[in-house]
């Protein structure tokens, strides 16, 4: 069956207090408009609209950095949720199919509960998405009879019977797009807040004669984000979840509480996290590898058997093959690291490839910045870099060769060469006791005179 998704996104978030568009707001490393999009992106869909509003230069950003065929609609004037959807009905004119509606602050609906949707709409009008909560407060309530969904009272409008209900709206809707912009455009703002309702369509496909049914869901799933406070919550949520799923995939956690995941995190089992490890977006690690603590990785890829950290950055770009050793305080990007090769203490690789089975020493820099473009790195299969050496990009450094410690590298190095460059040492026998001499007398002076 071809789909659509209709996302909501034009809201301001006053809640929030900032300038930033609620659905651009983070959780678990993506905005929480990119969470609702990935949830559509399960089915599919042949065309995604996302309905922006306030900034919504900065909202269509984001959408199509995600996903460039993704549409966006502009909803100037904010009149309620049933026009926010059909500012959608122009670019979906074409489109013969179901249409899913979701909201951009709205990030845990899951993809099955999606499917069950769409499954339910193949014999029903109208689909909409409940969840029984455990504290209804000011949640629209499903009114319904049997498996038919009557109507939905938002709780402004609902009487003393209606808010006793506990089934309750999520707000996400599923129905045919040429009937979900009628039923749109017959909605009206005769209510308390004045406001036209996309809940108002059950209602009038209901006297129509058209079919409405409930599908519902865990009430974990329909968590909205309105402040701070419950994006925090939300945060919570998230890694509790992405922590349980990297027990059940075989991934060990001495100290789970501690392991921050991005939304994207792929982990294989038998893989190793120590405490306080933080994954950006983008960071793939594959089976038996570890990662050490207070390490902090984003858009790389870690083979199997790699030991990563402690104390260790991996930027976007780091490719680690397998049995890579990277240690404490080292800073890998845009950079591809060949298997067996060590750059275990204080270094920077940057914009380079290394070759397998090489030695990196400490205090390594590959100088890959002239102060207007980046310049690579090239260094060979066993080669041997000493201690403090600087690789002055673009260089290149051959199989087998080695530099000397302290040696700054400004032309390439030929394979099973040996490469020194620096001052020779000069000695000035009894200078050090005359320096100081001269050193203390004049801070002596210095002390007199203040």
């Amino acid at each position: 069956m071809k789909t659509a998704l209709v996302i909501l996104a034009a809201g301001k978030g006053t809640r929030m207090n900032s300038d930033l568009p609620k659905v651009l707001h983070p959780l678990a490393g993506a905005p929480l408009l990119i969470h609702a999009m990935q949830a559509g992106a399960s089915l599919a869909p042949e065309h995604t609209v996302v309905v922006a509003g306030h900034g919504a230069a900065s909202v269509r950003k984001a959408a199509q950095a995600h996903d460039e065929t993704a549409l966006v609609a502009e909803q100037t004037d904010q009149f309620g949720t049933a026009h926010a959807a059909g500012q959608a009905a122009p670019l979906l004119k074409d489109f013969d199919g179901t249409v899913i509606v979701l909201f951009g602050d709205t990030p845990f609906v899951q993809p099955e509960t999606l499917e069950t949707m769409i499954a339910a709409q193949a014999t029903h009008d109208v689909v909409v998405l409940g969840f029984e909560a455990a504290d209804p407060g000011r949640y629209g309530r499903l009114v319904v009879e049997g498996e038919t969904l009557e109507r939905i009272v938002e709780f402004k409008d609902a009487d003393a019977a209606e808010r006793a209900i506990t089934l309750c709206n999520s707000g996400v809707i599923a129905c045919r797009s040429e009937l979900l912009f009628d039923l749109i455009d017959a909605v009206d703002n005769k209510n308390a807040a004045e406001e036209y309702y996309l809940t108002d369509i059950v209602g009038i496909a209901r006297s129509q004669g058209l079919s409405a049914t409930v599908v519902t869901c865990d009430e974990s799933e329909t968590l909205g984000i309105n402040s701070r406070t419950e994006l925090a919550a939300a945060e919570a949520a998230f890694q509790a979840r992405a922590r349980a799923a990297a027990f059940e995939d075989g991934v060990t956690l001495p100290a789970p509480d501690t392991v921050h995941f991005a939304f994207d995190t792929v982990i294989g089992r038998d893989t190793v996290i120590e405490p306080n490890v933080v994954f950006g977006p983008g960071v793939t690690v594959e089976s038996g590898a570890t990662i050490r603590a207070f390490s902090h990785l984003e858009g790389c890829h870690v083979a199997r058997g790699a030991v990563v950290g402690p104390y260790a950055r991996l930027r976007p770009g780091a490719e680690l093959s397998e049995n890579v050793r990277v240690g404490n305080f080292v800073e890998i990007k845009n950079a591809q690291i060949g298997e067996g090769t060590k750059v275990n203490h204080l270094s920077y690789i940057g914009d380079a490839t290394l070759g397998a089975q090489t030695n990196v020493g400490a205090g390594t820099i590959t100088c890959n910045y002239d102060g207007v473009l980046k310049h690579r790195t090239e260094i060979g299969d066993n080669a041997f870099i000493g201690s403090n050496t600087m690789l002055v990009a673009p260089v290149s450094i051959g199989d087998r060769a080695m530099t000397g410690s302290g040696s700054v590298i400004t032309s390439d190095v030929d394979a099973d060469a040996l490469a020194i460059a620096r001052a020779p040492q000069v000695e000035k026998p009894g200078m050090a006791t005359k320096l100081f001499d001269i050193l203390k007398a004049k801070k002596a002076k210095l002390q007199r005179g203040s």
